[in-house]
């Protein structure tokens, strides 16, 4: 996995609409959405058609997941 930490990172991720996996207090409460918008507070991740979920950005760690 790579971790996502600048907006460079986070732009890459959506633009390719590269897979996430997303962490908070070391548990996943996120994983395979793709980041649909960001800005310095929050993070979009959108998982399926109605399935949007909105992470603090200060409270997260955000990684991109590979392919193996």
């Amino acid at each position: 996995m790579f971790r996502l930490l600048t907006d460079r990172d986070f732009q890459e991720a959506m633009e390719r609409q590269k897979a996430i996996r997303v962490f908070q207090n070391d548990h996943v409460v996120g994983a395979g959405g793709i980041i649909t918008r960001f800005d310095d507070q929050v993070v979009v991740v959108q998982s399926g058609v109605s399935d949007i979920a909105h992470h603090p950005r200060a409270l997260c760690e955000f990684f991109e997941m590979r392919k193996r």
